[in-house]
């Protein structure tokens, strides 16, 4: 396993179909249910363990994940309800080191189980047709509806290994 990407980089198939979107919108409906489970009980020593050297400790990949799900879920919209719209980069590195980082865990998967909640209604209601639409990324070009939705359920389950990694060690 590499440790980087312990799930493997995201795989998104050529053709997504609707039951496609499904198997990921059950994996983002369940996914704060799983990560409670799996930081709630932690010790401050615990959320500040990492999975790799130099990594982001346990804390920081959860306030991480609800600030990335958050802007997924914006462009998301964007794409659904622009013609192409251009997004802004999301510097991921730069949104770590703010303040509110320092928050308990807490604060972000409530965040998380309101943007899941959304992105699962809103994943729910897509037709075929949706699914190519997309936006344009500032560094990565186009991203279609269909990718963001894989991108979204992937992310989260790619920063729980993360997680799950640096519990173990």
């Amino acid at each position: 396993m590499e440790v980087k990407y312990p799930i493997g980089k995201l795989q998104v198939p050529k053709k997504v179909t609707l039951e496609n979107i499904q198997e990921w919108l059950k994996e983002i409906e369940t996914y704060t249910i799983r990560l409670r489970e799996t930081v709630d009980s932690l010790s401050d020593e615990e959320l500040s363990r990492t999975y790799r050297d130099g990594s982001w400790t346990v804390r920081e990949l959860v306030h991480h994940i609800a600030d990335s799900q958050l802007n997924m879920y914006q462009r998301l919209k964007l794409a659904l309800t622009d013609d192409n719209p251009t997004v802004p980069n999301f510097d991921q590195d730069q949104w770590a080191i703010l303040s509110d980082t320092t928050l308990p865990v807490e604060s972000s998967i409530k965040m998380l189980e309101g943007i899941n909640e959304r992105i699962v209604s809103l994943g729910n209601s897509l037709t075929e047709e949706q699914l190519d639409l997309a936006f344009t990324h500032q560094k990565n070009g186009k991203i279609t509806v269909a990718t963001k939705i894989a991108k979204l359920a992937w992310h989260e389950e790619h920063h729980l290994a993360h997680i799950k990694i640096a519990l173990s060690e």
